[in-house]
């Protein structure tokens, strides 16, 4: 599906966006031998087969691993192999990752705030989510929000705003949505 390329192409991107924004920008040159050998482990909130979001994270590592000539490592997890993906931030926090790749909506019930690091309901799109963090103090936002947890985010990926849903029914009234399953994370669900 050419969808799905773009979109890894996307994370990918933004990713490598992140990722070259810290690292120092002397003229380039081999990393020294002197440097330490660093390995780090990420949980994630994905499974392997989620293509463009797991792709994402590990393009995100092997970016990292390049950008130190791999003197800096960074193993991804899938969600449930070190801890359930819905327990990214928490496993951050408590140090028992050094990093995680995973959705700010997802815990919403920490702060209703930490939805506006993925989307909210109408919100905005991928270009305009990354303008807000880039040029309207949005990631400075993200980043008071996050000290809260003891840790900083970063931007590594955008698959913009979820849809309302696709369904097998047209729903034409309130009433045609009672007792209907559906996965909607964040204020979305709410």
């Amino acid at each position: 599906m050419k969808r799905r390329r773009i979109l890894g192409y996307g994370a990918s991107a933004v990713g490598a966006g992140a990722i070259a924004a810290c690292t120092p920008q002397q003229g380039g040159g081999a990393v020294s031998d002197d440097l330490p050998r660093v390995q780090w482990r990420m949980a994630t909130s994905w499974p392997q087969s989620l293509d463009t979001i797991y792709g994402g994270a590990q393009t995100v590592c092997d970016l990292v691993s390049a950008l130190t000539d791999g003197r800096f490592t960074i193993e991804p997890f899938a969600a449930g192999e070190i801890v359930p993906g819905l327990q990214v931030l928490d496993a951050v926090q408590a140090g028992t990752v050094e990093c995680g790749h995973s959705a700010a909506y997802y815990y919403v019930g920490k702060n209703p705030a930490l939805a506006f690091g993925t989307t909210v309901p109408f919100g905005l799109n991928a270009q305009q989510q990354n303008a807000w963090f880039y040029h309207g103090g949005g990631l400075d936002v993200m980043h008071k929000l996050y000290a809260d947890f003891n840790v900083i985010s970063f931007p590594a990926g955008n698959t913009g705003v979820q849809m309302g849903g696709w369904f097998r029914n047209q729903i034409q009234s309130v009433n045609d949505l009672k007792g209907l399953k559906m996965r909607i994370p964040g204020l979305g669900g709410e």
